[in-house]
């Protein structure tokens, strides 16, 4: 019995030295000494925010050319597709009744002034009540108020264009009757375009007017249209929590229509930024940390991150440029670990070319 319960001691004992020997093992780094972790230095690089968006095409400038008064068609002076300048001729509206009625004010006027001007030399005799000779001038004043909404009426039968642009198709005929709702052409200003697009609320900070963009068609795949963001609505969409953008291209050779369908590349310069690999973040809670190599020795230290992109992380604070931090093996370092590191680089390379390390 007391042999059984030696050899029992003596495993125990064996046992519990290979734990301590393990565990001291383990602090060391494995059996040989110090971790075996791949590194990367972190270093300033240019940063560019690209947001991309879908947008339309809009004409610069849009009007549909509609009369101000029903009457016929006397004369259409356009042709489709004709560019046209600001004051052109569109179309000239049937308006002998309107002359007629111009013409019957400006007799009424002439009656009234000659009136007036008789009785006023009758005023100075006292001849003429000043009663009188008031409700001469109101006459006079009615009767030009006459006159010139006669004229204007006249002026609303000649439809001119608003601005320079190309007008569209040509929607009725000399003898048509038209009123206030027909439309008889469009007229757009396509020298340049409005793109209107939408921006997410996380990106409304990246985007300001004077923004350069760049924006393609699937009409045009192999072609770049550069514009300039020239103003962001004031208010989100409640529902989809994004901004409306407009931007301004220049369209000299007209090869953007309105109603176009585009996608939008906008890039902003953020200028050198600290970037750290994702892979060296170390999440616990909501805190972030990396591991930081000086001396062979890994150190725990805590960062704040800023904007990510593909595999990299901006590092707004907590480690500097030219420091060191463990990219691989972070979950076999502890703070205070030995570390055996390679460089991210050199590996890299000795992929590429594998002669290099021979």
């Amino acid at each position: 019995m007391r042999s059984i319960h030696l050899t029992s001691c003596l495993l125990v004992a064996a046992l519990l030295a290979a734990c301590s020997e393990d565990a001291a093992t383990t602090n060391r780094g494995g059996w040989g000494g110090a971790v075996k972790v791949v590194t990367q230095v972190v270093a300033l690089q240019p940063m560019v925010d690209e947001i991309e968006a879908l947008g339309t095409a809009r004409a610069y400038e849009s009007v549909d050319i509609q009369p101000r008064l029903s009457s016929l068609i006397e004369r259409v002076a356009f042709e489709e597709g004709q560019i046209v300048s600001a004051g052109d001729l569109i179309v000239e509206l049937e308006n002998s009744e309107i002359v007629a009625g111009l013409a019957l004010a400006e007799a009424s006027l002439s009656e009234s002034r000659s009136l007036y001007n008789r009785s006023q030399s009758l005023a100075d005799t006292q001849a003429i009540s000043a009663s009188n000779l008031e409700q001469l001038i109101a006459q006079v004043q009615v009767d030009e108020a006459h006159v010139e909404a006669a004229k204007a009426r006249l002026e609303n039968t000649i439809i001119r264009a608003p601005f320079t642009g190309r007008v569209g198709l040509r929607r009725v005929s000399p003898g048509s009757f038209v009123n206030t709702s027909t439309v008889i052409t469009t007229l757009d200003d396509i020298s340049k375009i409005k793109l209107d697009f939408s921006v997410p609320e996380a990106f409304l900070t990246s985007v300001s007017e004077g923004m350069d963009i760049k924006a393609h068609s699937l009409v045009y795949p192999d072609r770049v249209f550069r514009g300039v963001v020239a103003s962001v609505d004031t208010r989100l969409d409640p529902v989809s929590r994004a901004v409306q953008v407009r931007a301004v291209i220049p369209n000299d050779d007209g090869a953007l229509k309105p109603g176009m369908f585009m996608s939008v590349d906008l890039q902003l310069d953020r200028g050198e930024v600290l970037l750290a690999p994702e892979q060296a973040i170390v999440p616990e809670g909501t805190r972030q940390f990396v591991f930081v190599i000086s001396d062979g020795v890994a150190a725990k230290r805590e960062v704040g991150l800023g904007r990510r992109i593909p595999g990299y992380v901006v590092i707004s604070r907590g480690l500097e440029v030219g420091e060191t931090v463990v990219t691989e093996g972070t979950h076999k370092v502890r703070d205070g670990t030995a570390v055996d590191a390679l460089d991210q680089e050199r590996i890299a390379v000795d992929r590429e070319d594998p002669a290099a390390t021979s």
